[in-house]
């Protein structure tokens, strides 16, 4: 490469320094960004941090009002939101017991809590697979840079082997830079999953469970109180 190579000639000529495993690693790039912005987008879609309706619709609930409940909740598309209202539905539905209807209701929260955690095991394979393909493509680039030493002999020059080394070291350094935004990615989303889980567990035991007065208070706590966080 030289200071007159164009950009694209630039990283083509950084990707066949590093064949076969920079092909796979500009791969695995491209697979990863697609699947965070696309999560990003899902999280970002749903509103799916959103608990500001939450506290409203149980109190209504607890108030004999559930259909106003309801209304609420369908204006939401989360899967707060789709597990609240199924948990209502549930619970007015005469042929189920409130154990059914509690049962049946966790069990949907927890259909939802799965689809929440989709494509995060892509990348976090994708996180695990990078380092390990830039370790492997530095390897065999060694193998082959000593391998040039070995059939040059006598002429072996410093440059020759500082050369081949930091041409093996890219695809090192090329896993790494892929690895950690990953990894990041991946542990903020899954933040963003627990805290749903978290307060979705919450939300479903204050629904099948009436109000508790605390000692010294004038009237149960109330529900907006306990769930009127909004999106944090």
């Amino acid at each position: 490469m030289t200071a007159k190579d164009s950009l694209p000639d630039q990283a083509l000529a950084l990707l066949q320094l590093g064949a076969p495993a920079s092909y796979l690693l500009l791969l695995l790039s491209l697979l990863a960004v697609a699947l965070i912005i696309v999560k990003a987008w899902e999280f970002w879609d749903l509103d799916i941090r959103d608990r500001s309706y939450v506290g409203r619709a149980l109190m209504l609930f607890h108030r004999g009002l559930p259909e106003d409940a309801l209304t609420i909740l369908q204006e939401h598309r989360g899967p707060m939101a789709q597990s609240l209202t199924v948990a209502v539905a549930a619970y007015g539905d005469t042929n189920l017991t409130r154990e059914e209807a509690q049962e049946f209701a966790r069990v949907y929260a927890n259909e939802r809590l799965e689809e929440a955690r989709g494509l995060l095991r892509p990348i976090e394979v994708i996180s695990q697979l990078a380092p390990l393909t830039g370790l492997l493509g530095t390897v065999l680039g060694m193998i082959s840079a000593f391998q040039a030493l070995s059939l040059a002999g006598d002429r072996v020059s410093p440059a020759q082997l500082s050369g081949g080394i930091w041409e093996a070291l890219l695809t090192t350094a090329a896993g790494l830079v892929i690895a950690i935004p990953c990894i990041a990615a991946l542990h903020g989303f899954e933040r963003v999953v627990e805290r749903l889980q978290t307060d979705l567990e919450s939300a479903l035991t204050r629904l099948f469970t009436p109000p508790v007065a605390i000692p010294g208070a004038a009237e149960p706590t109330p529900l907006e109180t306990l769930f009127g966080r909004g999106s944090q």
